[in-house]
């Protein structure tokens, strides 16, 4: 018993949880061919697998809205307005830059540690209100239907920047997070919007796209592993 304490202590800061789970709160805004787009509050649910304490591996459920546009040309030349409500599953790896450098016996590397980047893959289901018609008679016939789909399945790509807080237990093991982070989006299709207009008629010059500003908590929990590296250290 005596030797498992000694070995125990000996451990102390090394050692982190293998499984996560969490939620952020989201400010998104589209960036489609509409003119306008208006930003709103969207809300994620996350399932985290740790590789190491510093490659956190993520299955995300996303829940938002994005919508743009109007019906003078002030908001969209063309008069065009849409709402999308989406869902989107992400799976994506950040790498935080305690993974690249030791960080032991600096107090500013040790607040640098947990700066992450990352990226994944994964779908957007869209699911749009649009407006279809012409109302702009300068534009064309009113009688013009805008072409495109309000229920589609896109692919995404995600490019993601943040900082996550650590909050350690009585084990010195990281036990909560709280994660800032940006989170920019690329989506691959014309499902965004709903609008899939021929590019000899109107502005088209690249795919949709969403950004979201978050912040999220995170409780780990699970099998305790032992890292290579000291995950708390003391006195910086």
């Amino acid at each position: 018993m005596l030797l498992a304490a000694i070995s125990a202590k000996a451990q102390s800061g090394y050692n982190y949880y293998e499984w996560g789970w969490g939620a952020d709160v989201s400010y998104e805004r589209g960036y489609t061919n509409i003119t306008k787009q208006n930003s709103h509050v969207g809300a994620n649910l996350n399932l985290v697998y740790n590789y190491n304490p510093y490659l956190p591996i993520t299955a995300e459920l996303q829940f938002g809205q994005l919508s743009g546009g109007g019906l003078t040309t002030n908001l969209d030349p063309f008069g065009r307005k849409y709402t999308n409500n989406f869902k989107a599953l992400i799976v994506h790896a950040d790498v935080q830059l305690g993974a690249a450098i030791d960080y032991d016996g600096s107090w500013v590397l040790n607040a640098l540690k947990n700066f992450y980047a990352g990226t994944g893959f994964g779908i957007v289901i869209n699911s749009n209100k649009v407006q279809r018609t012409n109302v702009i008679a300068a534009n064309g016939p009113l009688s013009y239907v805008f072409p495109g789909r309000d229920n589609s399945i896109s692919p995404a790509i995600p490019l993601r920047f943040g900082y996550e807080f650590k909050i350690y237990d009585d084990y010195n093991q990281p036990s909560f997070a709280i994660d800032l982070g940006y989170v920019h989006s690329f989506v691959y299709g014309e499902g965004l919007d709903g609008y899939n207009d021929p590019g000899s008629k109107f502005k088209n010059d690249s795919s949709d796209q969403y950004r979201q500003i978050t912040i999220g908590f995170k409780y780990y929990f699970g099998n305790t592993v032992s890292y290579i590296k000291q995950i708390r250290t003391f006195g910086y």
